[in-house]
């Protein structure tokens, strides 16, 4: 018997391209929980540039290891950055911090949960490719193009909040 239930890892996320980023400063009337997230947003533009940088947040990765809706699920909450090539065609790399949200196995270990982040890391690179191509790459490329137009043109300097 061959069954076919749908899809074999979920993982949905949104997107922030950290070059879109222009201010670090947090509002006073932030909520502390917005104000952390921006911090790890102005900490991951330190640590990883704005340029082929991606912030992924608000983001979830599910397993499914039986065929039952009520047994063998694990679900991940992650967060952090995906890198792409100086193209934007290809996810080379992330950069994720990735934390166990819920589990129905009552077989899981420890041991287990550290390979499965590996396996959160491989599964949200692949989906990030599908996210790329699923894009407009003519637009992205354009965009590109502009830029590296703009910095020929200006002796390398684009503006500050590029």
């Amino acid at each position: 018997m061959t069954a076919d239930y749908g899809k074999w890892v979920e993982i949905s996320f949104d997107c922030l391209p950290l070059r879109s980023v222009t201010r670090f400063d947090v509002p006073d009337d932030a909520s502390p929980k917005l104000a952390e997230k921006m911090l790890r947003v102005r900490q991951a533009v330190e640590k990883h540039g704005v340029h082929n940088t991606y912030y992924l947040h608000n983001a979830s990765c599910v397993f499914h290891m039986t065929n039952s809706a009520t047994d063998g699920m694990l679900s991940f909450s992650f967060e952090g950055v995906i890198f792409t090539d100086q193209q934007d065609v290809t996810a080379r790399g992330c950069d994720l911090s990735i934390s166990l949200a819920k589990e129905t196995c009552s077989w899981i270990n420890q041991g287990v949960v550290d390979w499965m982040q590996e396996a959160v890391r491989r599964a949200v690179l692949v989906d990030f490719a599908r996210f790329i191509a699923a894009g407009d790459l003519s637009k992205t490329q354009q965009r590109v193009e502009e830029l590296q137009k703009q910095a020929d043109d200006s002796g390398g300097f684009v503006g500050m909040y590029l």
